[in-house]
């Protein structure tokens, strides 16, 4: 009997959304490499982030939010 695999549950089925792609480019285009910089994080990993396959850690949700200097809940929002 074959067994079912475990859908991996993702952060946008979760509900968790974010902006970092459309903010990075009102930022004059920023690109993924400098914001990972700037945040401590791979570019991999912002990439993973934007296209909600992780979730940030809450400090780098706010690293993230400061680098593109907009509040919180303008970078991510949680859709119930």
């Amino acid at each position: 009997m074959a067994r079912k695999a475990k859908k991996k549950k993702t952060a946008s089925s979760l509900g968790v959304q974010n902006r970092i792609r459309a903010l990075r480019f009102d930022r004059g285009e920023m690109t993924q490499a400098t914001l990972a910089k700037r945040v401590g994080l791979t570019r991999q990993t912002i990439i993973a982030i934007e296209q909600g396959r992780n979730s940030p850690s809450l400090e780098a949700a706010f690293k993230i939010a400061k680098a593109l200097k907009v509040p919180f809940d303008e970078v991510f929002q949680f859709d119930e």
